[in-house]
């Protein structure tokens, strides 16, 4: 893939590291014309800025995004299941990453990988958990947006609103730790 074709988004192949398209700045000069990117190292998370002539060519790399079922851990491992093949597969704790903080039995999460290296584990956008330990709201404690720590049964805490007790269900947002509702 020409350098003027690729887009923010896209994952290419750079010396044998992959890396996401985060910016693309289009410079025209007098005889050429560079592309200034700016992309994240897929396995390290850093970020770079580089400049290409316009004409170089990259390998565009198609990374694979599969629904897998969470069964159990067992020695540090984290044993997911694919949902079509049903192919058992160990995870390391840092390939889960902060996926921890939301992991139940049976979740299903999305397992990104390039040909067999699994890249990302992320959980589902939303899920509910109950909550385990939390403070009681007192009557008069109506100031608002008022919120308490609260502890899931997953072992995340987060703020909630006052009202929220032990025993019941929340709906959390993964991308950012946070209380959406009671389910």
């Amino acid at each position: 893939m020409a350098g003027d074709d690729i887009k923010k988004g896209n994952v290419i192949d750079v010396d044998g590291k992959l890396y996401q398209i985060i910016e693309i700045q289009h410079i025209k000069m007098k005889r050429t014309a560079l592309n200034r990117i700016k992309m994240r190292d897929i396995r390290s998370g850093s970020t770079i800025e580089q400049s290409f002539q316009n004409t170089e060519k990259f390998n565009k790399v198609r990374l694979e995004t599969l629904p897998m079922q969470y069964l159990y851990e067992d020695n540090g491992l984290y044993y997911v299941m694919d949902e079509e093949s049903y192919e058992q597969f160990p995870l390391t704790k840092e390939q889960m990453g902060d996926t921890l903080k939301y992991l139940k039995e049976n979740v299903i999460l999305n397992v990104e990988k390039y040909q067999d290296e699994v890249l990302s584990v992320t959980p589902p956008i939303s899920m509910v958990l109950k909550v385990v330990t939390t403070e009681p709201g007192f009557a008069g404690d109506t100031k608002s947006g008022a919120s308490k720590p609260a502890t899931l049964e997953t072992g995340l805490t987060l703020q909630v609103p006052l009202f929220v007790n032990e025993g019941d269900m929340i709906k959390v947002d993964t991308r950012t730790d946070q209380y959406i509702e009671r389910a």
